[in-house]
């Protein structure tokens, strides 16, 4: 009570001390003048105030007022930093089913989206024109092998000439090629599935023609789907073949884990990145080609890293980044400024590189009000 007495009469004689008169100058450089003399006179009775806080603090600790904080302290544990970059699901099992002929579509045996087995019947061609050419054939064919047989029996007899035997043989054996190849292209008026899937697109209505080669049913298997994505070139040496990734899909709701297994062996000059690829499972047939993906990968890990909240982390005005601690320092807990360095961020945490041994008490609410040696209380 008597600190509090002297402290008051102390207080009072400096105001009384220096006190200006109130009356306001009339002109600019006075008011001026006046103005800068009461600010300078604020500063010395803040300064005077602070000390005579700081005796009180001595001499009457009890009557400190105490800001309550609330302490965390440091995670040591493995970290993990990820990156995230957007991918699109596709498949290599999308092909077409043609014909190596030209000709006329009869019939199609499938529908759009109707599952076929590798080797079922898909469309019928009109090879009317294979019909026509294969009846002239054979008929040019019974001649040259009549001609064959008569001459065959001449030569066996020393009649006529070897070069006309030889001849008719010739003749009657390149007809019998001929014949062999038409059969063989007249098979392929019928459209057979290259492998097991889904009709994706019917390409050619029945009764419209199609050219050599020209898709008639696009097929796609979705059973075996991978995620493709565009890494920047500055993750190179971090991204390996037979990495995890996670695949994020915000149209499904889900993430699913795969493992590279390409990674791409160009750069791409347009935007600076290359490829990678990983398989995923799709035994349930959700996955559809073109889907988007995010794909998160690990580029930086480190074992028994010092990570804390990185709202906990502040920087002075010349840059340097500082946490508050609860360190006991003349009977009272006070908050203690802790420079530190710090590293990677990932989900909030940030690591601590130097400044933090893993063991502190850190202030986490109450850390943007305390200042360096204010006295602090821990609350539940």
């Amino acid at each position: 009570m008597k600190i509090r007495i002297l402290t008051a009469v102390a207080l009072f004689s400096l105001v009384a001390c220096t006190q200006e008169p109130t009356t306001m100058p009339e002109n600019l450089d006075g008011r001026i003048k006046m103005l800068n003399s009461l600010k300078k006179e604020m500063k010395n009775l803040e300064a005077k105030i602070a000390e005579v806080q700081d005796s009180i603090s001595v001499l009457e600790p009890q009557k400190v007022n105490k800001r309550p904080v609330s302490v965390i302290k440091p995670e040591v544990s493995e970290f993990k930093h990820y990156i995230s970059v957007q991918g699109s699901l596709m498949s290599d099992d999308m092909v077409n089913a043609s014909s190596d002929l030209g000709g006329r579509v009869m019939k199609l045996s499938v529908k759009e989206g109707q599952n076929v087995r590798k080797g079922q019947l898909i469309a019928d061609l009109d090879m009317e024109t294979l019909d026509k050419q294969r009846a002239e054939l054979v008929k040019t064919l019974e001649l040259a092998e009549e001609v064959y047989a008569r001459q065959e029996r001449l030569w066996s007899q020393n009649i006529g000439s070897e070069l006309q035997y030889l001849q008719a043989k010739n003749n009657k054996e390149r007809l019998e090629k001929s014949l062999e190849t038409l059969d063989f292209n007249k098979a392929k008026s019928k459209v057979y599935a290259p492998i097991s899937g889904s009709v994706l697109s019917l390409n050619i209505k029945a009764g419209e023609m199609a050219g050599p080669g020209m898709p008639i049913v696009t097929l796609l298997n979705v059973s075996n789907i991978k995620v493709s994505a565009e890494v920047p070139e500055s993750y190179l040496k971090a991204i390996k073949k037979g990495d995890k990734i996670e695949v994020e899909l915000p149209a499904l709701g889900e993430t699913r884990t795969a493992t590279i297994n390409l990674i791409g062996n160009a750069i791409n000059p347009a935007n600076r990145t290359f490829k990678i690829e990983a398989s995923l499972r799709n035994s349930d047939k959700v996955l559809k080609p073109n889907l988007l993906a995010n794909v998160k990968l690990n580029d930086y890990t480190k074992a028994d890293a010092i990570s804390i909240p990185v709202e906990l982390v502040q920087q002075e005005v010349g840059g340097k980044s500082y946490v508050y601690s609860v360190q006991e320092k003349d009977n009272n807990l006070t908050a203690q400024r802790i420079y530190v360095t710090t590293g990677e961020v990932q989900g909030g945490k940030i690591i601590i590189n130097e400044g933090l041994k893993g063991d502190e008490q850190l202030i986490l609410d109450g850390a943007r009000m305390v200042v360096n040696d204010e006295v602090v209380e821990i609350k539940g």
